[in-house]
This record gives structure tokens, sequence and C-alpha cells, in this order.
């Protein structure tokens, strides 16, 4: 189709002198949506400065109808000026054209060079296409198939003509994840956890790589095939520390707050004055297991940081320096740069000016001249994630001996910080000028802002998908699964502009083929099953989609409804993990009783009063209480006791056919607070800091989980309800 073309008066501010057709046409052009659905399922749709603003966080100027039709006439001739698209995304098996621009009748030869050393060529197809004359030279359109035999994989494009050369990344992907196949024969559950919040005797202070490896034990010896933690990616390398797991520095690297000190070999061989050192740091950090109420992550990681720095300092044998060595090639310049920004943000505030000055870029001088003046201070950085990579490595051992068909199961987060290390080292292939967040929904009726930045389509593609794909593979190395949180973001995310409230974003789409895919072939090589928290507002395709390629959705048992009614476990989908609950949500306990209405009343948060909302939470509790009673689960003339009622719900839960079911740790063992409140700060509510505990508040760590009546029932009530 052509685009409109006209001339408005110019008056006013640039969003109300524009033609509202010509901005509407630009920003489908450029994947921006102009109208959305919301939580009330009303169209809403997009005021014209936020499209404006939207746009121009990704490089398109539409303040004025000359530009905006400037912008339509570049958009049209974009691939035309491209050699090769900047990258191919195909599903194996499936064709796959692509098209090459050369003058017109130029000769031009296209070949793959495949990631396993081979040299094929593409056969050119004949497909006419009229040429077009594109700054003044006319330039033709040739279409080249992809050859059937290129495998999965990583693969380049090269396009030669008349000596001129072009390349682009290739990628091939599985047109389905076949990994969660053998879960629709044998069904499988496993354990939900926060880690940090799950200590033992031997932890300081924060629940460690150590503990999650005993806890995968534990869990296996009762039949469960994972373990699902919050995400451990990297936060900053040093005190104060971001609590929340879903706002990290990087997405790609892990947190060494999670180390087992002991675990560390070096340890046996430090001096005998510097292992009482360690002592001492132990003794000090083991105090604050105590703590029933907040951890305490800066104190932990403060006496970690301070024992891993005399650590460092220990000769390592011939044989792990070597490993060390291995480790840090094989991580490339993503940990390199990763490390550099540890080393200067040691002695840099977030808010700096240094951060977003361009002489302060990747690659340029003085970022040069401090990889050489901070060397030690990067290659402790590096070895840190070292550490990390071998404890994950041990955890994941340790649960599969134990039995565990899959594993530790890592949690994505939707992005990392607007003044994380991604952001800075990843601001190439990252929109600027905007945040990531949700439009206003039932539960966050302003909005929300994530403060994030998003990735820019167009650049992530230049880059081959590069980033995307070192962060999937680092994740993924030593998992069995990973749960992507808001994997709707792969398709579309909500793009807020700075200074604009949460509610007034846009929608910006993606190649979700090819971020789909990527996930996929990443997942299929790590031999994982991908898991889509595809909760809240959602187009009604993508879900089908999703388990089209083989990725298992979500479904919390108190958001599965029939009208008014709870939906019957039997219509649950079959591609999903299953669950009672989530961490946005109180534990089943504190549900029950109501809790989160009288923690939300508290803080201010409700839209009307508390009696409201208690009668309608418990209209819904009678509802789900009495299907219990119908299906046998509970007496009939009897309510049961809390612990009764957790039971029951999680037998109710496996008489879905879903694949998978979750049991959150928190309901086994009787824990009633909400590990995160939505909507709230750390000065209203310990959010992403509260310790695991029982119904009564005492301390519950690992080591007690053995002889845990209530852990030990739940976990068997599943299991027995699973397997028949």
């Amino acid at each position: 189709m052509k685009a409109p073309s006209q001339h408005e008066a110019s008056s006013g501010t640039p969003a109300d002198s524009v033609s509202t057709e010509l901005l509407h046409w630009l920003a489908e052009v450029h994947g921006v949506e102009t109208t959305y659905q919301g939580w009330d399922r009303l169209p809403h749709e997009v005021a014209p400065a936020t499209l404006v603003r939207v746009l121009a966080a990704l490089g398109v100027e539409a303040h004025t109808d000359q530009l905006i039709e400037k912008a339509l006439a570049d958009a049209e001739l974009a691939p035309w000026r491209r050699m090769l698209p900047p990258a191919v995304v195909v599903q194996e098996g499936t064709t796959a054209l692509v098209p090459v621009h050369v003058p017109h009748g130029a000769p031009v030869r296209l070949t793959v060079s495949t990631e396993d050393g081979r040299e094929l060529i593409a056969p050119q197809v004949d497909i006419w296409v009229e040429p077009r004359v594109v700054d003044g030279v006319t330039m033709g359109r040739a279409t080249f198939d992809m050859p059937d035999n290129t495998g999965l994989g990583w693969h380049t494009l090269r396009a030669e003509s008349d000596g001129k050369v072009a390349e682009a990344t290739l990628v091939v992907v599985p047109a389905r994840l076949s990994t969660a196949a053998a879960l629709e024969d044998r069904r499988g559950w496993g354990l939900a956890t926060q880690l940090y919040s799950v200590r033992s005797k031997r932890s300081w202070g924060i629940g460690d790589f150590a503990d999650l490896a005993e806890l995968a034990a534990l869990a296996g010896a009762h039949g469960a095939d994972y373990v699902l933690v919050n995400p451990l990616h990297a936060a900053e390398p040093a005190p104060p520390m971001e609590p929340s797991p879903y706002s990290p520095s990087t997405r790609r690297f892990f947190n060494p707050l999670y180390l087992r000190i002991e675990a560390i070999p070096e340890l046996a061989y430090l001096k005998p004055k510097l292992q009482g050192v360690i002592r001492s740091l132990r003794k000090q950090a083991r105090q604050l297991n105590k703590d029933t109420t907040r951890l305490d992550r800066d104190r932990a990681y403060s006496a970690k940081l301070a024992a891993l720095e005399l650590l460092y300092q220990a000769r390592r044998s011939p044989s792990r320096q070597r490993a060390f060595e291995d480790f840090c090639r094989a991580a490339g310049a993503g940990l390199d740069d990763f490390a550099l920004w540890c080393a200067v943000r040691e002695d840099l505030d977030a808010d700096d000016p240094f951060w977003t000055d361009p002489a302060a870029a990747l690659g340029s001088p003085l970022l040069e001249r401090l990889r050489g003046e901070l060397a030690e201070r990067i290659d402790f950085h590096r070895w840190l994630q070292w550490l990390c990579d071998e404890q994950l490595e041990s955890a994941q051992a340790t649960a599969r001996r134990a039995g565990m068909r899959l594993g530790v199961v890592h949690d994505l987060a939707v992005g990392a910080d607007l003044q994380s290390s991604d952001a800075w080292a990843l601001r190439g292939v990252l929109a600027s000028g905007v945040s990531v967040g949700a439009p206003p929904d039932m539960y966050n009726q302003l909005g929300q802002d994530w403060h994030q930045p998003p990735w820019h389509p167009t650049r992530l593609a230049e880059a081959g998908y590069q980033p995307f794909r070192e962060m999937l593979a680092t994740v993924l190395q030593h998992s069995g699964g990973i749960r992507v949180d808001h994997i709707l973001g792969f398709f579309r995310l909500w793009w807020v502009p700075a200074g604009n409230s949460p509610a007034d974003g846009a929608y910006v789409r993606l190649d979700h083929d090819a971020m789909i895919g990527i996930l996929a072939l990443e997942a299929q090589r790590a031999g994982a099953v991908v898991i889509g928290e595809d909760l809240g507002t959602f187009e009604p395709w993508v879900r089908d989609y999703l388990a089209s390629r083989g990725i298992l959705g979500t479904s919390i048992l108190w958001f599965e409804n029939d009208g008014d009614a709870p939906l019957a476990p039997e219509q649950y989908r079959v591609q999903a993990l299953s669950s009672v609950n989530t961490h946005d949500l109180p534990p089943t306990a504190g549900y029950l009783a109501g809790d989160h209405v009288t923690l939300r009343n508290g803080l201010g948060l409700l839209e009307r009063s508390a009696e409201e909302e208690r009668l309608e939470h418990n209209a819904k509790l009678e509802k789900m209480m009495a299907l219990l009673r119908h299906r046998g689960l509970l007496p009939a003339d009897e309510p049961g006791t809390e612990q009764e009622r957790v039971e029951a719900l999680h037998r109710l839960l496996a008489q879905s056919p879903s694949v998978l079911l979750g049991v959150a740790l928190v309901d086994a063992v009787g824990e009633r607070r909400v590990q995160n409140q939505p909507g709230t700060t750390s000065a209203q509510y310990p959010n992403w800091q509260v310790p695991l505990a029982d119904s009564d508040g005492e301390s519950v760590l690992i080591d007690s989980l053995e002889e845990n009546e209530r852990f030990n029932s739940l976990l068997a009530a599943v299991d027995r309800s699973l397997r028949g």
C-alpha cells in the first residue's frame, strides 16, 4: 500500500501540528501500536505526543508532517539501501527467501558459511521485482533460497557483487522445541523458591548456591523434577545492593552474593591467619540467619566480599588457573566489559555523568586506558563469575544425581536497570529515552514503569542478535529449564517515554518469530525446558503460538476462572506449568486468611473499602472450597485446617493435565508473608527481603526441612496425586 501524502498547517505543539493519519501510518511502519486494549476490555488510543516520543526513541523524527513524510519514504527505501537484510532467522525445514539488493543488472552470488565450517551456495530463484531508483542509482533485487542442508545453528550469509561484499547473520532455529516432549508421557512437579530467602546453618545470612544444591537433593528425594529459583542475575558489584532480583545490573552474568565461601577450593590453602579472618567474618555473617523479619543483603555481601578479596590472593593450582583462563576465553568480550563496569562502578555512583558520556563509551581511548589501570580489579570480577559458574554447575549436577529430570530452572528477568551494566555496555542495541513497563490493569491502575531500557528491534537485528544469544546461552549453561518472566515482551513491550506517566506509553512490536526462535534454539542446545510467564494482558493468539513452538505457559490456580467460578482443573492447558500461587501473591496460607487485603489496606493500595475487598475475596474462596468439597478433597461438613486446605488445593491442581506442577516452598512450610507487594517501595514493605519462616513466624532453615512434618506431607501429597 502507498502511504497517504498531505500537508497540514504547523501550529501549536509538535504533536498537535502533525497529521494523525500520517503519524499513525509511520508508527505502524515502525512497529508502534497506536491503540491498545485495556484491562477494561475497551480500546484506548495512544496520545500523538507519546507516539512522537516513542518514534524518537527508535531514531525516527516525527514532529512535523514533512519529517513524517521523509521518514515514510526512508522506511520504504531502507531494505533497498542494504545489500542484505540485517539478519535472517528461519525455522528448520521451511523455505526462506533472502533478498539481495545490487545495482540493476549486476552479477551477484550468495553463499552460506555454516558454523561447522561448510560453505554452501544459495540457489537464486526466478522472482521478478521491479527495479527502483535509490539515491540516484537504479537498484535491482535478486532473490535466493536457503540451502536445505544448512542445519540448526548460527551461520553467516555472504553476498558478493562486482567486488562489493556484505555479510549478515543467518540463524536456523527449531520449528518446535522438543525438550518438554518427555513430560507429556510422565508429568513432573517441582519446588519454586526465592533462593536468597532459603538459608541453612551454613549460610552467611543469605541463601546461596550450596543451599540450592541441598534443597534440590532434598526435593529430588521426594520425587521432584526441578527447583525453580528467582533470577540469579548480577546486581551492584558492592553494597548497597538493589533487593529486587528482577531489576539486575545484567541478565547475562550471575550474582556473587550467592557464592558459598567454604566451597571455594583455595580456602584450604590460605595461611592460617587469613583463614582465621574468614572464620571471624563467617561467624558474624551467620548471626544474620537468626533475623526472621528482614534479610540484610548489604551486610551479608560485605562479609563475603571481604573473604573473597582474601581468597583471590591465594595462588591457584595450574589446572584451576587453566580452567579460569578457559572460562574467560569462552565468555569473551562480554565478560571483559561487565568486569570493567564492575571495576569502575566500585568508585562511581550509578548516576555519575561518566556513564552517559560519549567519551566513556566502550572502545573509546578513555575506556581502553581504564582497562589497563584497573586490570587487577577487572580480573577479580572475572574470577567471581568463574566461581559462580563452578558452583552453579555443581548445584545442577547435585540435582540430577538426586533423580531430578530437569534440575535447576532459572528465571529470566524482563530487563536490566536503566543505570545498569547492560544499559551501559549494550547501549548500541537498546533504545534510549524510554523504559519498559505495563499499561494500567486491575491491580496497578496507574500503570507500571519498570525503569529498564528495551531492546531496539532494528539495532538488535543488525547486531545479529548476538547480545540476546549470549545472554540466553550463559543462563542456560547449567540449567534444566528457564522461566521467562513476561514472555509477552518477546512479542511487544510497553514503552514509557522519560517524563511520561506509566499509563502514557505505547506498545512496540518485536520480531517474535526471531526472538522465540532463538530462545528455542539455545534451549534445544542446552536440553532445557522453556516456561513462558504469559499472565496479564495479551493477544489471544500468543498462547497458541507459544504452544506451537514447544514453549510451556503458566497457569495460576486463582487466575483460572470460568466466569465467576473456578475453572475445572481438567480444562487447564496441557502445555503449562500450573501452580497454586505466584510470588506477587501471598503464600497460600496468607491468601486463605485474606492477609493481602489487610496489607494492601494498611498501605493505602485499595481503590475501595477493605470490607468490600474482603467480601469479594471470601466469596471467591467459598466457591473454591465448594469445588474442593465437591471433589472429595475436603470434608463435606468441616472447613478443614489451614494445612488441609493448602494440600487440598495442590491435590486439585494435580487433577489438571498440565505437564508440570509447581509447589511454592513457602506453601510447604506455612509461611504467610508475601515476598513482593506490587505498588510499594522498600520503605513501605520489605519487598524481596522476607526470609523463609513458618506459620508462627519462626525461621525455617534447610537443615530442618527433612524433619518438617508440613513440608513432607505436602510434597508427599503432590507426588502421590501426580503418580496415582
